[in-house]
């Protein structure tokens, strides 16, 4: 997936039900790849770096508790789920649909315009 130099970096999401879709942002930063999800007109969500690993046609990027900081726009549930770390499993839906999953979450992103 990631090896896709096509591949947008940046993604919106078009499942949420309270009109604030989150953005999230893949980059490198310190030869790390890093996860931001920024919520519309709230702030960050959540930001990390983690271990990457392929598993089939997923990506999986696995946070321990240090790697993984939550920002104010995050919720006292993600808070309490991923609070000993988790792991985000990115899955590409089609050529132009994402879903990336943590532990009681999910959500479905389109390539955000820029």
């Amino acid at each position: 997936m990631m090896g896709d130099q096509r591949a947008s970096l940046q993604w919106e999401e078009i499942s949420m039900n309270d009109g604030k879709p989150l953005v999230v942002s893949i980059f490198e930063s310190k030869g790390a790849l890093v996860l931001e999800f920024v919520k519309t007109k709230e702030g960050l969500w959540a930001q990390g770096n983690g271990a990457v690993c392929g598993n089939g046609a997923n990506l999986e990027i696995s946070f321990d508790k240090d790697q993984l900081r939550m920002g104010p726009a995050s919720g006292w549930l993600l808070r309490s789920l991923l609070a000993q770390g988790g792991k985000f499993t990115l899955t590409r839906l089609g050529a132009d649909q994402l879903r990336i999953a943590a532990s009681g979450w999910s959500g479905i992103f389109v390539p955000k315009s820029r």
